[in-house]
């Protein structure tokens, strides 16, 4: 079983940057492929980036591509989202998630989430 606590979240103004982070445990970190998320109110939860267990691969939504960074830290078992150029349309709650297999969208574990708030 691993358990996934979010942390790095708050207030920012548009255009400033924010850099979530995901400390995992109860499991092998090294095996799990990652995933970021956010369910902005109202809406349904959204897929952000994913990065494979050795950080190999990576992926992201084209809403935040180019200006999200996906990155792990292996030996930390720690996961992290570097947010840029922070926009309104950001402004959500974050989720971390863990699955076996980084093909898959189907993420077996997750985190309780940390927001992120973006203000003009």
């Amino acid at each position: 079983q691993v358990q996934l606590v979010e942390s790095g979240g708050g207030l920012v103004q548009t255009g400033g940057s924010l850099r979530l982070s995901c400390a995992a445990s109860g499991g092998t970190f090294s095996r799990y492929a990652m995933g970021w998320f956010r369910q902005a109110r109202g809406k349904e939860r959204e897929f952000v980036a994913r990065i494979s267990s050795r950080a190999v691969s990576t992926d992201y939504a084209d809403s935040v591509k180019g200006r999200f960074t996906i990155s792990r830290d292996n030996a930390k078992n720690t996961v992290y989202l570097q947010m840029n150029s922070l926009k309104l349309e950001d402004t959500a709650v974050y989720y971390c998630a863990a699955n076996n297999y980084y093909y898959s969208m189907q993420y077996d574990y997750w985190g309780q989430g940390t927001q992120v708030t973006v203000s003009s």
